[in-house]
């Protein structure tokens, strides 16, 4: 059976179709519409998917890892897409690339872009698997670790272009072999950096928090929030190095309308990637954190969370996990966790959206 631990060495490793303006007449305009944006989900090559719904401009843009096919640049970087309707897609711009020089090489992985203090910035995720992590002799480890890290690009806009702060530098010291950092805002307006620390060289993958600057820079030490053995659900699998491991992946914080503080994350079952729910016990980043269980399996992960126009909550996850693919979800908040209410066939191409998910609100 092929490992599917080795994605994070490789990393290759709502129910809802928005309704025309009313101030929009006749056939033209649906039909310039789709000139413009000629792309469906089905259509898109896409990891890791990161929309952010703009209010001002009524454009939905969808940043994802660069694909070299859809772009025509090879670089290593961020690449949007964009819709008005969430069914109709523009080609792809590339906004981010790994400038020549820096200690990083590869990766551009979780493309998360969040406005803070007038600015939009781009948390992304870099690697260099030639450079070992600092302090860590030959041959210390049991399996290969290497420099892996979530950085910071700034832009005035939200398409971009965005430029590199601090020369690459990663958020989180770079003896910490991390990945997928978000940004979660605290009710007392402070940032946090919550991501997940890397299997490789823990085994056991952990999510942590690290408070931050105003500056986006750390502010204290991080703080482990759980292990991903602590999901009942998630399996782990033994490894070429004779041991069993677990991973964290891809988290993203959401407040209810009851004030209750939950997390999207995503680990392994038995049967491939799924997309799973924490919630804190005590409604801050702190925790005590307690697993929720699974919102979709069926190789579907690294979800986020979004408002459509129309008000709805929407989720994206990519599936599968190869050759991936975004998948829409409408979603129910409940005051205390979320729900799926249905899969939005209608936008991603998927041809039966509700034969697989039950009355807990989860899709396998």
């Amino acid at each position: 059976m092929p490992n599917p631990f080795r994605k994070h060495r490789l990393h290759a490793a709502l129910a809802l179709s928005l309704a025309i303006s009313a101030t929009t007449s006749g056939a033209a305009a649906p039909e310039k519409r789709q000139e413009d944006a000629p792309l469906a989900m089905p259509a898109m090559p896409l990891h890791d998917p990161w929309i952010v719904a703009d209010g001002k401009s009524r454009t939905y843009y969808l940043f994802t890892g660069n694909d070299k096919a859809m772009t025509g640049d090879a670089r290593p970087g961020t690449m949007v897409y964009t819709s008005r309707d969430l069914r109709h897609w523009t080609k792809p711009r590339l906004v981010f690339a790994i400038p020549p020089g820096i200690w990083a090489d590869a990766g551009a992985w979780a493309p998360e872009v969040h406005r803070w203090k007038g600015k939009w910035y781009l948390f992304t995720t870099l690697h260099n698997e030639a450079l070992p992590l600092p302090g860590q002799a030959a041959g210390e480890s049991r399996r290969p670790q290497y420099r892996r890290g979530t950085v910071l690009a700034v832009s005035d806009r939200l398409d971009g272009p965005y430029r590199l702060l601090d020369e690459g530098a990663p958020i989180v010291p770079p003896a910490a072999m991390t990945l997928d950092g978000t940004l979660h805002v605290e009710p007392d307006g402070k940032p946090w950096l919550v991501y997940a620390h890397e299997w490789l060289q823990t085994t056991d993958g952990t999510m942590e928090a690290m408070p931050l600057t105003d500056a986006l820079a750390p502010a204290g030490p991080a703080r482990s929030l759980f292990r991903a053995s602590d999901a009942p659900w998630v399996a782990g699998q033994k490894q070429p190095e004779g041991d069993i491991a677990y991973v964290t992946d891809g988290p993203q914080l959401y407040r209810t309308r009851t004030g209750k503080l939950l997390m999207l994350w995503s680990s392994y079952d038995a049967k491939g990637y799924v997309e799973g729910l924490a919630r804190s016990a005590s409604g801050r980043i702190e925790g005590p954190w307690e697993q929720l269980g699974t919102l979709v399996e069926r190789d579907s992960g690294h979800g986020m969370l979004f408002r459509a126009f129309d008000g709805r909550l929407m989720m994206i996850v990519h599936r599968p996990f190869r050759n991936a693919r975004g998948k829409l979800y409408e979603m129910r908040d409940e005051g205390d966790r979320l729900t799926v209410v249905r899969e939005a066939s209608e936008l991603d191409g998927e041809p039966d959206p509700t034969h697989d998910c039950v009355p807990e609100g989860k899709c396998r």
